[in-house]
C-alpha cells in the first residue's frame, strides 16, 4: 500500500503498456474521461493543445493516446495514488486490475472500515461583493474520497471538490456551509462556518476599508508581568492588499516576528521594553500603540493578555527560539530583471521568459521588490536602469539579473537589446560596468550583478570604453553564468526552457548563507553536472568583506520619507487595473479582471457574468487594442492562459477563473497614452438563427509599467515634464510633487502633502540632480561627442534645478518663522 504514493513510471513498462492499452480502447471510460476527472486537480489539467497531441498519436506506427498521456501525468507528478483514486471515480475497473494486484484491488475497496480524519477544516471568511474567497478543508484517508459542499440544507452545485471557490462573491452567497467528506458508504463532516458577505467595502465592525490604506483594529496594550509569564500582544489591522506585520522591541526590529501576535513564552528581566508593530501593505504603511511591557518578580498579572505555557494559541510566535537581531541588514531590497528573447536581427532565445519569473518569484519570497520586464530596445533597457536607481539609496540591497544575447570586451561586460543591429558595437548596448558606478554613488548595501549571457568578444566592436575608476567599496558581487570568452546555453525541462545558469541556481536562492558562499555551492553543483562539465562554467567575481546575505533582514531607515517614496515608486510600475464590469444594452454583463504576468506583461480575462432568458448564446472577445501595442491574434480570447503563451499556470498553479477567455497583452512600455480597447458581445436569441453584435470601449489607464514611460527619450519625460509642472506650480509650491508624472509621488498620499512636503520637496531636488546626472551614461568617445549638442538643452535643466532650489530654500525659510 506505500507503494501507492510512487510516482506512475514506478508501474514498469508491462503495467503501464496495458494501462495504456484499456485507455486507448474504452470511449466512454477512456483516456479522455481520465483527463476530465484528473484535470480537477489544476495541476494535472491539460490545455486543448495537449489533448490533441495526444489524439494525434494513433497516427504513428506505434503510438498510443494513453500511453503518451500517462507520461504527461508522469511529468507532472501524478502519483500511483492519485491515478487510482482518479480510476475508481470512473468506474474503469479493467483499469484498475492493470495497476493492482486482484487480491489487493480488493482490499482497497471500499469494503472495509474507513478512516477519514480532517487535518485542515474551513474557516470563516468576512468578504464584500466581487471579492474572490475559498472555502477549502482537507482530509486523509483511503483513495476515493469525494466531496460535497452544502449550504444550509441545500447542496451546493458544483462544490465536489476539496475546495470552494467564489470567482466573484454576491450578498446572496452569504450563508453557513459545511463540507461532507465520503467514501463508498462512510462519510464525515467538516465544522459549520459562515461566509458574511458585504455590500460596500466595509468591515463587519464599522472599519472603511479605503482601497490601499491599512487601518488597525485592534492595538496592543501596556502589560505588567512576572518573570516565567507568557507574553501576548495583539495587533490586528485590515486593508487591501492584506496587511504583513514587523514587530519592533525598544526600535529593534524582532527577526521573523511578522504575525499579529507576539508571543513570547517565559519571558525575563531582559524581555522587558517598549514594544509596537509596524503594519504595511504595498501602498500604504502604518504603526500601533508604543506600549510599555514591565517585568519583575512581584508584579501582578494582566489576565487579559496573558496565555499559559501550555495553552495554544493560534496564530504565536515562540520567540525565545528565534534567534537574535543580526548584524547585518538592509534598508530594502530591490531587483531589475530583464530578460531578452525575440531578437530582431539574432537568434531568438526561449529560457529568458522562464528564467526571469521563477527568479521574480523567489526574490519576492526574500522580499525584494522585483521589477521584470521581457524585450527591451536600448532606449528601453536604459530608462528602464535609470528608474531602478531611483529605488536605491543608503543601505538599500540591489540586485540586476540578465539574461540574454551578451558579449565582453577589454573587461567590461555588455547587455545586447532587441534592436541591436546585426554588427552591433558598444554604442548599441549597455555596459554592466557604468551601471555599477551609478550604484556605488547611492551607498548601497549591496551590489549583486547576475549576468546570463555569453561572454565571447565582439569582433565588430573595436571601441574602449571611457569611464572612471570605479569606487572601492566591499560590497560588489558578479556572477556570471559562464566563464570569459565562452557561451552560456540553454536547457529544455519538457514544455520549459531553463537557462542552465538558473536551473542550478533556484535549488539554492533562499538558502540563508553568504551570497559568495551561495553561489559558489552553486559552481560546484554545475561541476558536478555532467550536461555542464566542460562546455559552461560559474566565474564569481566578489569584493564583498562581510556575511551580506539575500535573506538579509530589512531595517527600514528612520527617515519613513524615504522608504514610502521607494514604495510608492515601485508600486507605481505595478498597479493593475480594477476589475470592473460592463453593462451592455441587451442586459448581458461582462466582467473584466486583470494579472501581472511580468512587469510589461498583462493577461486580461473576460467573462460573462450575467445574461438574458431569452438570450441562448452570447461571446464577449476583445478587439481594437491602442495601436502602441503589437498584439497577435494568437495571444487573445483564448480558453486558457498557457493558449496565449503565458507560463503563469505552467510554472505555478494558477488560479483563473473559470469559463473566460484570456488575451496577453506584451510590451506594455511601450504604451504612449491609456489603454483601450473593445468589448465586442456577440450573442443569439432564443429560436433565431443570426447572431447580433454590441460593442463597448473600455479605457484602463495606463498599466504595469506603462506609468514610468520607458519609450519617452530622457531628456523629454525629465525636462518637459519638470518645467511645466515648475510654471504651473509658481503659485501654489506645494502641488509641484503631485502635477509631475515623471515621479513617484503622483498622486501623492496625504501624509505626503502635509507636515513633510519641505523633506519631499528637497527629496525632490536631490532626485532631479541624479536624474540630470544619470543622462550622462556613456559607453563610447562617440556618444560623448554626441552630447555636446545638447547643451541647450542641458542649460534649461541647470535653470530648472536652481529653480527647485530656491523653492527649497523658501519653504525653509517659512517653516522657520512657524
Amino acid at each position: 500500500m506505500d507503494s501507492w504514493s510512487l510516482p506512475l513510471n514506478s508501474l514498469g513498462d508491462v503495467t503501464l503498456r496495458k494501462l495504456s492499452a484499456s485507455l486507448d480502447n474504452g470511449t466512454k471510460k477512456g483516456w479522455r474521461k481520465l483527463a476530465e476527472i484528473i484535470g480537477t486537480d489544476r495541476r494535472f489539467k491539460c490545455s486543448e493543445k495537449e489533448l490533441e497531441t495526444c489524439s494525434l498519436e494513433v497516427l504513428e506506427p506505434n503510438g498510443s493516446p494513453g500511453r503518451y498521456f500517462i507520461q504527461l501525468m508522469t511529468d507532472r507528478g501524478c502519483s500511483v495514488n492519485h491515478l487510482i483514486s482518479c480510476l475508481h471515480k470512473m468506474g474503469h475497473t479493467e483499469a484498475l486490475k492493470c495497476v493492482m494486484p486482484v487480491g489487493l484491488l480488493m482490499s482497497a475497496l471500499p469494503t472495509t472500515p474507513v478512516t477519514i480524519t480532517f487535518i485542515v477544516q474551513p474557516k470563516q471568511q468576512d468578504a464584500t461583493v466581487g471579492d474572490r474567497v475559498s472555502l477549502c478543508c482537507q482530509v486523509i484517508g483511503p483513495p476515493g474520497l469525494g466531496y460535497q459542499w452544502f449550504r444550509g440544507k441545500h447542496e451546493v452545485k458544483g462544490g465536489n471538490s476539496s475546495e470552494l471557490l467564489f470567482n466573484c462573491v454576491n450578498l446572496d452567497d452569504g450563508d453557513w456551509y459545511v463540507c461532507r467528506v465520503h467514501c463508498g458508504t462512510h462519510f464525515l463532516y467538516s465544522k459549520w462556518v459562515r461566509l458574511r458577505v458585504a455590500s460596500s467595502p466595509t468591515t463587519m465592525s464599522g472599519v472603511c476599508l479605503t482601497l490601499n490604506r491599512v487601518h488597525i483594529v485592534v492595538h496592543p496594550s501596556s502589560l505588567t508581568l512576572k518573570e516565567g509569564d507568557t507574553l501576548v500582544l495583539p495587533c490586528y489591522a485590515v486593508g487591501d492588499p492584506p496587511p504583513k506585520y514587523q514587530w519592533f522591541c525598544n526600535n529593534q526590529m524582532l527577526p521573523e516576528a511578522n504575525e499579529p501576535y507576539l508571543k513570547i513564552n517565559g519571558v525575563t528581566t531582559a524581555d522587558r521594553g517598549d514594544y509596537c508593530c509596524h503594519v504595511f501593505n504595498l501602498y500604504h504603511a502604518i504603526w500601533s500603540k508604543v506600549v510599555s511591557v514591565e517585568i519583575g518578580p512581584n508584579t501582578s498579572i494582566n489576565e487579559a493578555f496573558v496565555v499559559g505555557a501550555d495553552e495554544d494559541l493560534n496564530p504565536g510566535l515562540l520567540l525565545r527560539s528565534l534567534p537574535r537581531p543580526m548584524d547585518f541588514y538592509a534598508t530594502d531590497k530591490v531587483a531589475l530583471l530583464i530578460g531578452n528573447m525575440n531578437y530582431l536581427y539574432h537568434k531568438q532565445l526561449k529560457a529568458p521568459m522562464v528564467d526571469v519569473h521563477e527568479l521574480t518569484n523567489l526574490l519576492r519570497q526574500l522580499n525584494f521588490k522585483v521589477v521584470s520586464l521581457l524585450d527591451l530596445t536600448r532606449h528601453e533597457m536604459q530608462r528602464a536602469v535609470n528608474e531602478f536607481l531611483l529605488l536605491l539609496d543608503k543601505g538599500v540591497y540591489g540586485l540586476l539579473y540578465y539574461a540574454g544575447h551578451g558579449y565582453e570586451n577589454y573587461g567590461n561586460s555588455f547587455m545586447v537589446p532587441v534592436d541591436a543591429p546585426g554588427s552591433y558595437t558598444s554604442e548599441h548596448c549597455l555596459c554592466v560596468q557604468n551601471i555599477l558606478q551609478f550604484m556605488q554613488e547611492k551607498q548601497t548595501g549591496l551590489n549583486v550583478f547576475l549576468l546570463d549571457m555569453c561572454r565571447k568578444r565582439n569582433m565588430h566592436d573595436e571601441i574602449i570604453p571611457q569611464m572612471e575608476a570605479l569606487k572601492v567599496t566591499a560590497n560588489i558581487v558578479y556572477g556570471y553564468a559562464t566563464c570569459p570568452d565562452a557561451e552560456a546555453y540553454e536547457i529544455s525541462q519538457g514544455e520549459l526552457t531553463n537557462g542552465i545558469f538558473i536551473s542550478f541556481l533556484k535549488k539554492r536562492l533562499l538558502e540563508d548563507e553568504k551570497i559568495t558562499v551561495l553561489l559558489d555551492k552553486v559552481a560546484e553543483d554545475m561541476g558536478k553536472c555532467a550536461i555542464t562539465r566542460g562546455r559552461q562554467a560559474l566565474e564569481i567575481r566578489s569584493s564583498l568583506s562581510e556575511r551580506r546575505s539575500l535573506r538579509d533582514h530589512i531595517k527600514p531607515p528612520n527617515s519613513q520619507d524615504e522608504c514610502s517614496a521607494r514604495n510608492l515608486q515601485w508600486a507605481k510600475a505595478h498597479a493593475l487595473p480594477e476589475s470592473s464590469y460592463v453593462h451592455f444594452e441587451c442586459g448581458v454583463t461582462v466582467r473584466l479582471g486583470f494579472a501581472a504576468e511580468f512587469s510589461n506583461i498583462m493577461i486580461i480575462y473576460t467573462r460573462i457574468e450575467q445574461t438574458q432568458k431569452d438570450i441562448a448564446k452570447c461571446e464577449a472577445r476583445l478587439a481594437d487594442f491602442s495601436e502602441d501595442l503589437d498584439i497577435s491574434l494568437k495571444q487573445t480570447n483564448k480558453d486558457c492562459p498557457e493558449e496565449t503563451g503565458s507560463i503563469l499556470n505552467t510554472v505555478r498553479n494558477f488560479d483563473y477563473p473559470d469559463k473566460c477567455l484570456c488575451t496577453r497583452l506584451i510590451g506594455l512600455q511601450k504604451l504612449r497614452k491609456e489603454l483601450s480597447f473593445s468589448i465586442c458581445l456577440q450573442y443569439q436569441y432564443k429560436e433565431m438563427e443570426d447572431s447580433l453584435e454590441e460593442k463597448k470601449t473600455v479605457s484602463v489607464g495606463k498599466p504595469l509599467v506603462s506609468k514610468l514611460n520607458l519609450h519617452e527619450s530622457e531628456y523629454q519625460s525629465q525636462y518637459n515634464s519638470f518645467n511645466n509642472s515648475l510654471q504651473s506650480s509658481l503659485n501654489e509650491p506645494s502641488q509641484l510633487l503631485i502635477r509631475d508624472s515623471s515621479l513617484t509621488y503622483s498622486p501623492a498620499p496625504v501624509s505626503l502633502c502635509s507636515s513633510s512636503s519641505l523633506n519631499d520637496l528637497e527629496g525632490y531636488s536631490d532626485l532631479y540632480q541624479y536624474r540630470n546626472k544619470s543622462t550622462n551614461l556613456c559607453y563610447s568617445i562617440q556618444e560623448r561627442q554626441k552630447q555636446g549638442r545638447s547643451s541647450a538643452d542641458a542649460t534649461a535643466g541647470l535653470m530648472a534645478k536652481e529653480g527647485i532650489e530656491g523653492i527649497a530654500a523658501q519653504f525653509k525659510s517659512l517653516s522657520s518663522l512657524q
